[in-house]
């Protein structure tokens, strides 16, 4: 059984020491009446002794005492601030280290470090250890599934995983979105796009405007109403316009041009190759540009027999069809590339439009392609064109 240790008060302790100092006892004596051990006397009165002077200079006691604590007051803030920094990065470093995917992960365990436990390891990286030790069995399908993903990719880059889930389907893959989604995490893919701020036409007060016509308009059917609109394309050499027409219900594009200038020249081209190929629309939707203000646009429409319809003062959503496929061929196309000669630039324009009217899954149109969702309206509707690829100036 242990003994517990005795505890005396520092009154206590002091009556002792000065009792010993007095002399009139010897220290066995000292230690005999008050049953205490003589060593534990010895000890009292060294410290006693070597702190004497405290109770002489209490002042100069206490200042030293201030100083120091003082000294030490400044080497903690300078300790908190070293480690608030630490801290700070560390936070960060761990953050990149659990975004990263599960194989990266596995490769930063090193089971021979001897600081750092392998448990301790992938708690630091969100890395369940039994990860390290299991081995996946494989798996052809899902092999092959994972391959078409990435071959889906290098064609279309700029597919989201909803898009890809189209594609698949198409390719004879059967496959939920949610696993699709999940795959391209396990690869590390995501779409290509980029974004950049859109142009804006210019007005000219002199010519007459015309009253939106589109507003509570329901659009059932090809033809019914046409939008069309310019923007620009920065190359190597300056400015370039691109101008289109696209058919509001089935999102295709039915013509397009670019040109160096943007003037009538332009607009008047996308208009006649769209009317000769795809015969006319009930509505014609522009913005106020000077360009279709101008009386050989707006006649040629009225000559038509076509509704003109613009768009209100600063409405860009008032046309929104035509601003969506801007921004979709910009980012997933035009953005991507630096373009040094505007026939390059053609090309790559000629060849995503194709991709767009006849490849490329349109999510407002329940994932149908554009061009395929125009035939089929005009079928329904005993209507034809003339399919023509050779459009662009």
């Amino acid at each position: 059984m242990s003994r517990k240790m005795k505890s005396y008060s520092t009154e206590f302790k002091t009556k002792i020491v000065l009792e010993v100092l007095a002399g009139d006892k010897t220290l066995n004596e000292i230690a005999s009446a008050y049953n205490i051990i003589p060593k534990n006397i010895m000890n009292w009165k060294k410290i006693f002794l070597e702190n004497a002077q405290m109770a002489m200079e209490p002042s100069k006691a206490i200042k030293e005492y201030k100083d120091e604590n003082l000294k030490l007051q400044d080497e903690l803030d300078e300790y908190a601030k070293a480690l608030g920094k630490i801290t700070i990065e560390r936070d960060w470093a761990v953050g990149k280290l659990k975004s990263l995917d599960l194989s990266n992960k596995k490769a930063l365990v090193e089971s021979k470090l001897k600081t750092i436990s392998i448990s301790r390891q992938c708690e630091l990286i969100s890395l369940n250890r039994t990860n390290l030790y299991y081995t996946p069995i494989a798996n052809p399908v899902k092999d092959a599934i994972k391959d078409e993903i990435v071959n889906i990719f290098e064609e279309i880059p700029c597919y989201g995983y909803l898009k890809v889930h189209q594609e698949l389907q198409e390719r004879g893959h059967s496959v939920c979105v949610n696993t699709v989604r999940t795959y391209r995490q396990e690869l590390g893919l995501r779409a290509v796009l980029a974004v950049r701020a859109p142009n804006t036409s210019w007005a000219n007060i002199q010519h007459p405007k015309y009253s939106y016509k589109l507003k509570g308009v329901d659009i059932t059917r090809a033809n019914q109403v046409w939008s069309t609109d310019i923007t620009y394309i920065k190359i190597k050499g300056g400015m370039v316009y691109m101008a289109a027409i696209i058919d509001w219900y089935s999102k295709a594009i039915l013509s397009w041009k670019i040109s160096n200038t943007m003037d009538t020249d332009l607009v008047m081209g996308v208009l006649n190759d769209a009317l000769l190929l795809y015969g006319k629309p009930e509505i014609f939707n522009t913005d106020q540009g000077s360009q279709y203000t101008s009386y050989i646009h707006t006649q040629a429409l009225k000559d038509n027999g076509i509704t003109i319809s613009m768009d209100g003062k600063g409405r860009a959503t008032d046309n929104i069809c035509i601003e969506r496929f801007w921004r979709s061929a910009k980012v997933e196309k035009i953005y991507l590339n630096e373009y040094e000669r505007v026939s390059t630039l053609k090309s790559d324009v000629k060849d995503y439009i194709e991709f767009y009217n006849y490849r490329r899954f349109h999510e407002t149109l329940e994932y149908k392609k554009p061009m395929n969702v125009y035939c089929d309206s005009l079928k329904i509707n005993n209507e034809s064109f003339t399919e023509s690829s050779e459009n662009v100036a």
